[in-house]
């Protein structure tokens, strides 16, 4: 009975392993864009996401106006109370793995998928949605969207903006239809003009989500325009970069820079709206295959190889993650180390990807080393030692900039000014930067310029990016163009953004400088990235995949790609990815049965989005790219443009996986030229260029050496790897002068060929040519060449004493006639100056004359001094 329960015991784990594949999969299905609340009343939804234009003052007021109103008013009441859909604890245990049972379900999870459920990818993760049957929605949910129904059909545009947003992003629970999705922004932009609808439009042309809608880059760049001209800042991104990038449209840098430019004075103005100081930029744009050390793995990428790669032992934190630094940190604080302190202070404050801003925290460990420097009533205490002050002096100056800005704690400038005075002690540059601030502006202090230059001057030279770019401003304001630039450009390599924002504004207008569009269209690009906020959904984007919908992942990242960032479009082609090696037994058997000309839609999005990416300097999408041509993924095999892909990123020098590729290549003559020899040279710049690719290199290298060497027997005709040529022995003075005569020979026997048939008796050269017949020994003449050399500078040692004599008897002729002839005047004493010697010249010749002030600098081999 035991025997056979243990015989049980491997369908039970296979039962519960399908049990857990399961509800993960269910989850996946259910999980789509949940929203309590409409999109457009969402303080976190980006600008595209409201509708504009469209008021009921504009509608046409008749007797139904307020019933349709009241209707949408209600189903809007309804879909607020719609419930997200349950998602399995089991599969919330296991998403997030913690202690010990989870990390085993988590792992058993993996173990399951890679051996028996790793079959390809969906067939197309843009549009699966849209080829589904439409499932029967929940009765609340089926009333409110049939009362929305009857309302749009009376052209109201609420309902209609709603019925819009919930059939493309799923909100409430509803499921994606993307064609229905199309018909309805088409209807509210052909209602009112609406500005979100008709950059809707324009995305939806250029991407062809809708199957319905072929894609039509004309009409896209058509409806982008309608909405970038009624101010909708993702359709001014998307011009912008389309004109710069030469995108369905030839390249035109005015008209970038134009765009640009607009974007840039809102995402500005954004910035300057918030505290002293400016917003805080979260910065939600990053790649995510880079958490899995780039797209060709650790080490194998550009972006972790070379001088990309992490550093560090296996005890290093270079391979933590956000949580094992915490630990870490935490433990060491606990032991009294201030620098760890002083460090979560400025994690907490700052927060870093996967870890919220968490002001309270950080003023609590920020106040805690100020505390070791200062009392309660602000006297410093003795016997603290330097390193103690100084991060209590750093701890100061940024409990001051809370203060001052109102960050986890009421505004008070009074305190602020308290906390950076402590600060300016040790001369914390933050603290002066913001004493600048607050003088320049009047916050809780006579506004005085030329105090605030003076504190601002100081930060500056401490190379706070800030202080330099509000100091820059002030000299701009005096109307000195050069100091002003100068500061600009010290503050953007550290990439502040008002920094960037004036470089462009003096580069577009000529300020100081020639006019230069294309430098000031890519400084306008950069200040508009960098205010995400204000026109991107990344952090949507990136939440959705740390939750496994990659879908809605893909869709946000994808609206994102197409307003020009280049981490989203690598995102949106890693998730659309299909060379990725996928391999199990179920995989291959389901793959027989895959809709191949979805598989290629998403391919061609995918080899898309490399491209668009590779043209913004990413080496990694630009080996992709080749990849993708080289197997014919989602285009026409093409060897040819492989090649040409690989070359371009071979010539950064940065990638080793493109140079071991065009070795592979010229080995194997795909898409060019077979050259064993140009093979192994690309094969040993990849080892040169990433030591990790050793074992790949070498065992390329002894396959090309044993193909080498049977070619060379066979006689194949490829040039083989060819060996290192001997070192040519110097030629004496024989051997060149006989050389000589040899080619002067035959070259007059090629002019003159008339000259074979003279004899011996017509020669006019007594002798014949008998005398370079015979052989010349190399010792005799290489004495008589060193021995002519040496009588040469005897002669010249000769000459040398010769001249310097009778310099010294001039010299002393002229001291005499000095003496006798005092009274005449120096015009005359010039007329008596004696002629200069035979074969010297009339200024003294070659070499300075004793007496002469040359002479000294000569003597002291100063010649031409």
């Amino acid at each position: 009975m035991k025997r056979a329960r243990w015989h049980l015991l491997p369908l039970l784990l296979v039962a519960f392993l399908c049990f857990l594949a399961t509800s993960t999969a269910q989850e996946a299905q259910q999980q789509h864009v949940v929203d309590q609340q409409p999109l457009q009343d969402n303080p976190r939804a980006a600008h595209s996401t409201r509708w504009e234009g469209s008021t009921t003052a504009d509608r046409k007021k008749d007797e139904g106006s307020e019933e349709i109103a009241e209707k949408v008013r209600e189903a809007t009441s309804i879909l607020r109370k719609v419930k997200p859909p349950t998602v399995s604890k089991l599969v919330r245990y296991t998403r997030r793995p913690k202690g010990f049972l989870g990390s085993a379900l988590y792992y058993s999870k993996e173990a399951f998928f890679l051996l028996f459920m790793n079959a390809p990818k969906q067939a197309n993760l843009l549009t699966t949605s849209t080829e589904q049957a439409t499932p029967k929605l929940a009765q609340p949910l089926s009333k409110a969207v049939k009362m929305l129904e009857e309302a749009a059909e009376q052209d109201d545009p609420n309902a209609i903006f709603l019925l819009a947003e919930m059939n493309f992003y799923g909100n409430f629970s509803h499921p994606q239809n993307y064609e229905e999705a199309f018909r309805r922004y088409k209807q509210l932009a052909d209602l009112d003009g609406n500005s979100t609808a008709q950059y809707m439009l324009g995305f939806m042309y250029a991407t062809g989500l809708n199957p319905a809608v072929p894609v039509d880059m004309a009409k896209s760049m058509l409806y982008h325009t309608f909405a970038a001209e009624q101010g909708n800042t993702r359709s001014e991104m998307t011009l912008a970069y389309r004109y710069h990038a030469g995108i369905a449209t030839p390249r035109n840098c005015d008209e970038a820079a134009y765009w640009y430019k607009r974007v840039a004075d809102k995402a500005v103005d954004f910035y300057r709206s918030g505290p002293p100081g400016g917003h805080v930029l979260v910065r939600d744009a990053y790649r995510l295959v880079d958490e899995d050390g780039g797209v060709y793995g650790e080490g194998a990428s550009v972006s972790s190889a070379g001088v990309h790669a992490k550093q560090g032992g296996p005890t290093s934190d270079a391979y933590a993650s956000i949580e094992d630094v915490l630990e870490y940190w935490y433990m060491q604080s606990s032991k009294g180390d201030l620098k760890a302190t002083f460090a979560l202070a400025r994690l907490h404050y700052d927060g870093s990807r996967g870890l919220k801003r968490d002001l309270k925290l950080a003023k609590k460990y920020f106040k805690s080393l100020a505390r070791l420097y200062w009392a309660e009533n602000g006297k410093v205490l003795k016997d603290v030692p330097l390193s103690t002050e100084k991060l209590a002096t750093k701890a100061a100056g940024y409990l001051g900039r809370m203060f001052l800005r109102g960050e986890g704690m009421e505004q008070s400038f009074s305190k602020a000014r308290i906390w950076f005075t402590r600060a300016l002690s040790n001369g914390d540059a933050l603290s002066q930067y913001s004493l600048g601030i607050m003088h320049l502006h009047g916050l809780g202090v006579p506004q005085d310029v030329a105090k605030a230059a003076e504190f601002l001057s100081a930060a500056a030279d401490q190379d706070l990016a800030v202080a330099q770019t509000n100091l820059g401003i002030l000299f701009l304001d005096q109307g000195d163009t050069r100091i002003a630039t100068q500061y600009f450009e010290h503050a953007a390599r550290n990439s502040h953004i008002e920094a960037y924002y004036y470089l462009a504004e003096m580069n577009n207008k000529a300020i100081g400088r020639d006019r230069s569009c294309p430098i000031a269209a890519l400084y306008y690009k950069i200040v508009a990235e960098k205010a995400e906020p204000t026109w991107g959904s990344l952090n949507e984007a990136n939440e959705a995949f740390e939750e496994g919908d990659n879908q809605k992942a893909i869709l946000r990242y994808l609206m994102a790609a197409e307003q020009g960032s280049e981490n989203a479009q690598a995102n949106v082609a890693w998730l659309l990815d299909h060379s990725k090696p996928r391999w199990s037994p179920i995989a291959w058997l389901t793959s027989l049965q895959q809709s191949a000309k979805s598989v290629v839609g998403d391919a061609a999005v995918a080899l898309l989005y490399w491209t668009r990416s590779a043209k913004q300097s990413n080496i990694d999408s630009l080996v992709k790219m080749g990849d993708y041509y080289l197997q014919g993924l989602g285009t026409a095999i093409s060897p040819e443009n492989a090649a040409a892909c690989y070359q371009a990123a071979v010539e950064s020098m940065q990638s080793a996986q493109a140079m071991w590729n065009l070795g592979w290549m010229h080995e194997n003559g795909v898409g060019i030229e077979q050259d064993f020899h140009l093979a192994k040279r690309y094969y040993d710049h990849a080892l040169e260029t990433n030591k990790e690719a050793y074992l790949p290199v070498q065992l390329s290298l002894w396959k090309l050496r044993w193909r080498s060497w049977w070619n060379g027997i066979t006689h194949g005709g490829i040039k083989g790897i060819d060996e290192d040529e001997p070192v040519k022995k110097r030629r004496s003075f024989a051997e060149w002068l006989q050389d000589f005569l040899e080619a002067d020979a035959a070259y007059y026997q090629q002019e003159y060929p008339e000259a074979d048939d003279w004899d011996v008796h017509n020669d006019p050269m007594p002798g014949g040519d008998e005398y370079w017949d015979e052989d010349i020994d190399d010792s005799v003449l290489d004495a008589l060449l060193i021995g002519g050399c040496v009588a040469a500078l005897a002669w010249l040692v000769y000459y040398r004493q010769q001249q310097q004599r009778a310099a010294e008897q001039r010299r002393r002729q002229g001291v005499e006639g000095e003496q006798g002839a005092q009274g005449q005047v120096q015009g005359q004493d010039q007329q008596q100056q004696q002629p200069p010697a035979p074969g010297q010249q009339a200024d003294g010749g070659f070499f300075p004359q004793p007496g002469d002030p040359e002479w000294n600098p000569w003597v002291a081999g100063g010649v031409g001094h």
